[in-house]
Order: structure tokens, then C-alpha cells, then sequence
């Protein structure tokens, strides 16, 4: 350990950030095939023995909770909703003190019949993934055709008032690039918050290409053609999201620039895999184990301190345009979001 690193306290790197903000992932799984995220075939999933099981997930969230100063926890996959004991992980980290905000990212599939457990259990907000509004064009992109179900889940959450709900759009050139507008008044409509989400390289074939992706100036010059944007006025702090006010507002639209307009600088995240791995970069091409850690015996002392020397080696950046950027060897869906 470096002598500059701290023995106590919350998750700080050597470039002055910290991470109050973890992503846990509940599974790799996931009930759909996105083209940008995975093969039609899947992937060989993790095996069962490897996952952490609900009781050690909910001990590590109480690590980062009452001893490194997490006050955000957010549960993702593959997909979190075919994770059977999602309700009772969400109850537990919800009676944890301090209490953290708890949100939830999905693709929405069987939300409509979970939501009011998830809220009961403690759940304050989901992120609901859609790409497109027309049916064959969902089948296509995710090669299943669930468009009513997630349309269905969105409603669902709302009813159940897990709000805001946010929706996530990852726009794709030639494919989906032409539903901006139609994606903002449909979540302007219902009450949703959209933000579109650069394709980043994270998908399990290697493909991604920086020069079909659709980047943030062009979402904002096609939006701007039919919507009066203008900047948010609310300080974005540590957000992965520029904000704009829609037509005067209050309503809003956010657009994730991870690749053209990175914001590692305020980054304030840490993450946890479905296999116990902590990643202090969605890009990192590193894991520190601490499922073997807890495994063997270690107490909440020693994890916290392993994820504090896991977080102190965190890079200032994620290194896209460096000439010698590799892509993480996870996928997205065994990464968590």
C-alpha cells in the first residue's frame, strides 16, 4: 500500500475523487440479445458456485455503506429482474444505516408485475432501457419481441411510483438514429426523463466502431430541429448526464457523452460484479477479488480496506482516444452498467 493512501475513510483515488456512487451487478443473464451488447447465441454465463449469493451481496453494500461512505446504490445485470431474490437484497440495503438511495437499471421485461414489491421493499427509482418504439425495429435490435413488455414495465413503475423514471436510448447510425425526436415527445407524454447514451465499446463481439456511433452533438442537432433546448441550470455535480431543459422546461433531456465528451474528472463510481470482482472503471482492463476475501474468512475491516486499495489504483481516465486503449475483456453484461 502506498504511504499516501489512506487507512480509513471513504473510497478516495490519487487523483482527489470519491466514489460514492456503486453499481452492483445481480447477474450476467440477460432475457434479451441487443446487438450492441451481446451475440444472438448469448454467452457462457457465470456458473452458479461463482455469483455471490443474496446474503454476501448485501454484506458488501454494508461495507461501502457504513464504513467507505457510499450514499448511492444502484443494482444492474445482465438483467437485475431475474435475480429471484431481488426484493430481499433491496429491503436489506434499504434498512441499512445511513440509508442509501436505491435505483434499479432494467430492460423493463416483467417490471410492471414486480414494481410495487420492488417499492415496498425500499426501491426509489428505475432506469428503463428503450432504443426504439417500433416493434419490428425492436425485434431487430434486440432480437425478441418484448416491445410491449417494456412499455408495459415503464407504465408499471410509474404506477407503482418509482419515480423519476428514466429512460435510457442508445442511438445506433443507420439503425435507430432517426427516433430522437420521436423518443423525447413519447417520454415527454408519459412523464419519463430520457437521456441518450453514446455507444460505448463494451460489447461481448469487439465490434463497437467510433465512426458509427451516433455522438452527442449530432442527437442535439437533430433534437434542436424540432425542440427548444437550453442548458440546465442545475449544478451536474458527479451526474453521468448533461442536462437541457426542453422547451422553456421543467421538463428535461440528458445526453451520456462518455466517449466524446468523457467526464471522468467528476467521476464518483465504484463497482461490483455478480462474481464478487470490484472494478474501479467501467473501462478497466483490472478486477480486485473480494469474494474469495469474504470467502475465506475476512471481516468487514479487512473488505474495506481491500476495496479502498482497489479504488486508490483507479486511472484518471478511461483512455478511449489513447492509441492504445483495449476494451475491457467483460462485456457490458457481465460488467453491470
Amino acid at each position: 500500500m502506498s504511504a499516501d493512501q489512506p487507512s480509513a475513510g471513504g473510497l478516495v483515488d490519487r487523483h482527489g475523487r470519491t466514489a460514492r456512487d456503486l453499481r452492483v451487478s445481480l447477474t450476467d443473464k440477460c432475457n434479451l440479445r441487443c446487438t450492441y451488447c451481446m451475440p444472438a447465441e448469448g454467452l457462457p454465463w457465470l456458473a452458479g458456485p461463482d455469483l455471490l449469493t443474496d446474503d454476501e451481496v448485501v454484506r458488501l453494500v454494508g461495507v461501502a455503506v457504513r464504513q467507505l461512505g457510499v450514499t448511492e446504490v444502484r443494482f444492474t445485470g445482465g438483467e437485475p429482474l431475474i435475480r429471484p431474490g431481488l426484493p430481499r437484497i433491496v429491503a436489506a440495503v434499504a434498512a441499512l444505516e445511513p440509508r442509501p438511495r436505491i435505483s434499479l437499471t432494467t430492460n423493463g421485461i416483467g417490471l410492471d408485475r414486480v414494481a410495487p414489491a420492488l417499492t415496498a421493499a425500499g426501491l426509489d427509482r428505475v432506469n428503463v432501457s428503450l432504443d426504439t418504439l417500433d416493434a419490428d425495429r425492436f425485434v431487430r435490435l434486440t432480437r425478441r419481441p418484448r416491445l410491449a413488455d417494456v412499455l408495459a414495465g415503464l407504465a408499471g413503475a410509474a404506477a407503482a411510483g418509482l419515480r423519476p423514471v428514466k429512460v435510457n436510448t442508445v442511438l445506433m447510425r443507420g439503425v435507430n438514429d432517426d427516433e430522437a425526436p420521436a423518443l423525447l415527445r413519447f417520454a415527454l407524454a408519459h412523464g419519463y426523463q430520457l437521456r441518450f447514451i453514446e455507444q460505448m465499446p463494451l460489447d461481448a463481439q469487439h465490434g463497437w466502431d467510433r465512426s458509427t456511433m451516433v455522438t452527442a452533438d449530432e442527437i442535439l442537432t437533430t433534437l434542436t430541429g424540432e425542440f427548444d433546448l437550453s442548458p440546465d441550470p442545475a449544478v451536474r455535480g458527479a451526474a453521468p448526464a448533461e442536462s437541457w431543459l426542453v422547451d422553456g422546461g421543467p421538463a428535461r433531456v440528458g445526453v451520456i457523452a462518455s466517449v466524446t465528451r468523457p467526464f471522468c474528472g467528476d467521476c464518483d463510481r465504484t463497482r461490483l460484479t455478480a462474481d464478487g470482482q470490484i472494478r474501479s472503471c467501467l473501462f478497466a482492463t483490472s478486477e480486485s477479488d473480494l469474494r474469495g476475501a469474504l470467502r475465506a474468512g475476512a471481516d468487514d475491516t479487512e473488505l474495506a480496506h481491500r476495496w479502498r486499495r482497489a479504488m486508490w489504483g483507479k486511472a484518471a481516465g478511461h483512455g478511449i482516444d489513447d492509441p492504445t486503449f483495449l476494451q475491457p475483456a467483460r462485456p457490458m453484461s457481465a460488467i453491470g452498467g
